[in-house]
């Protein structure tokens, strides 16, 4: 009788350690995201927390406005033109040890640059910053591919990881603030520090070791072009910023980039083990992700930059004010991208609500468009328009984040997560150069008509902004169209043991 009991109760026991495990591997996992985005939030919050603390640094350390762009430029060019190396790295040697490399290298180079005496330092620390950065998100994104592989809970992981993608810029905006009017700009790049401390201590305890692939070979003609073609072509972006799309040095850098990164599209096809592999981006489901991440980001560029400059020069608001401004769009973006990667696409598919996403910023930007004047009100106009475009956007980024790493086999995550960074960094370079190039052009031409007084002067600032939304509507609203016709209907589906891949329903 005893002998019965005892094996009735050893299957309840073996079921409720199994059970135990499972919770205890689930808890594991959602401790893994937060590592992750703690550290896509380092390299997401630096393209705004340093733009914020730009001057105050120029001032103390006294270097000119060339040199300042220069802040900007040095770590947007070894971020974006290290990318696909770094994720084809982290394929190489172990996504948990070039994540652990990659926020010590950034925290390393952060608080050098908090501590620089002169420009050259602050250079230098901005240039490594961006290295580094360009080993730390590729890594971070395919550490969340790999880890979540369960469609329920990989939409909800990859909702919270968009909503920092999308929102961190606008987090970066209110910490810069706070940090730069309460203690000082080297405080924006020693947060980082703290961060990273806090991140690497738990990737050393959460994250188990991977193995190398075998199969992956580092594909070195193919990283010199990429490496060459996207230092050359965000190089060149910069220099339309700054110097204008018709200057000599700006038309050959971008030629060289387009005609480099060609090259590497035909070398990719002829390498035994290609840096990119030509079957990430083929995939419609990926192509269209990477399209409407590097596209959204274009217009993206509109709200951060040019609404920040009506808050603080139009309405007067503080660095601070206009920070928490952003707020209700940050906390938008967070609800909308958990629920549509969560709840919506396993039930629409990506071809539906990513340029349903696009769509709905692009009525938010309209609203900007004809809305803004000398005198809007906060409340009556922008914080509508914020909610709009924040709801769209984590449509696209919760979506389109889940979408462009599904279905990538492990030997390719860190490459096929690079080029989600690539698009987006891409993405950006061209919304600095294009539309600042063309609010400058309205500007002139409304002062031309209006007269230089105080008053044209504040609105042809305003009529600049008003141009620069009106563009990036229109960004988003092309981007819908496209994005509709590369993706493909269908949902994203769990094929059997496990391995994650788009199919058509």
């Amino acid at each position: 009788m005893a002998q019965e009991a005892q094996s009735a109760a050893t299957p309840r026991a073996a079921e409720a350690t199994a059970r135990s495990a499972a919770g205890d591997d689930s808890a594991r996992r959602w401790l893994i995201l937060g590592v992750v985005c703690l550290g896509q939030l380092m390299v997401v919050l630096d393209a705004t927390v340093v733009n914020i603390a730009l001057p105050s640094a120029q001032h103390d350390l006294g270097f000119n406005n060339a040199d300042r762009q220069w802040v900007v430029t040095a770590y947007s060019l070894a971020f974006g033109g290290l990318l696909l190396l770094g994720g084809r790295l982290a394929d190489l040697v172990g996504r948990k040890r070039m994540l652990i490399i990659g926020m010590i290298g950034f925290a390393a180079a952060s608080a050098f640059g908090g501590a620089a005496q002169n420009f050259a330092m602050l250079l230098i620390a901005r240039a490594v910053q961006g290295g580094f950065g360009a080993m730390l998100a590729p890594a971070a994104l395919s550490t969340l591919t790999v880890t979540f592989t369960n469609p329920a809970e990989r939409g909800k992981a990859f909702g919270i990881f968009g909503a920092i993608a999308g929102a961190g810029g606008a987090v970066g905006l209110l910490l810069g603030g706070v940090l730069t009017e309460y203690l000082s700009w080297r405080w924006c790049l020693y947060i980082n520090v703290v961060f990273s401390v806090i991140a690497v201590a738990a990737a050393i305890r959460l994250l188990s070791r991977d193995r190398p692939d075998p199969n992956v070979h580092l594909d070195l003609p193919g990283t010199v072009l990429v490496v060459a073609g996207l230092v050359s072509f965000v190089y060149g972006l910069s220099e339309a910023d700054t110097k204008g799309w018709g200057a000599p040095l700006t038309i050959g850098l971008l030629v060289a980039g387009v005609v480099l990164l060609a090259l590497f599209a035909l070398t990719e096809q002829r390498v035994a083990h290609p840096l990119l592999p030509l079957r990430i981006i083929l995939d419609r489901f990926r192509g269209g992700a990477y399209l409407a991440i590097g596209l959204s980001a274009i217009g993206l560029f509109g709200v951060f930059l040019f609404l920040t400059y009506y808050l603080e020069e139009i309405l007067r608001y503080s660095p601070v004010v206009t920070g928490l401004a952003f707020l209700p769009m940050i906390v938008a973006l967070v609800v909308s991208s958990t629920v549509s990667s969560g709840v919506l696409m396993p039930r629409l598919g990506p071809r539906i609500l990513v340029p349903a996403g696009l769509l709905t910023a692009a009525g938010g930007m309209v609203i900007l468009a004809t809305q803004i004047n000398l005198t809007t009100s906060y409340a009556a106009w922008i914080l509508p328009a914020l909610l709009v475009i924040g709801l769209g956007l984590g449509l696209v980024f919760g979506c389109g984040l889940n979408t462009a790493t599904y279905g990538a086999d492990a030997a390719d995550a860190g490459v096929a997560s690079a080029m989600v960074n690539t698009c987006q960094q891409v993405g950006g370079s061209i919304g600095t150069a294009l539309l600042n190039t063309i609010a400058a052009s309205a500007l002139s031409s409304y002062l031309v008509t209006h007269g230089t007084s105080q008053a044209a002067q504040a609105g042809a600032a305003v009529h600049s902004y008003v141009v620069a939304f009106w563009v990036a509507a229109a960004i988003f609203a092309g981007a819908a169209v496209v994005c509709a016709l590369v993706l493909k209907s269908g949902l994203l589906i769990q094929k059997e043991g496990g391995s994650a891949a788009p199919i058509a329903v």
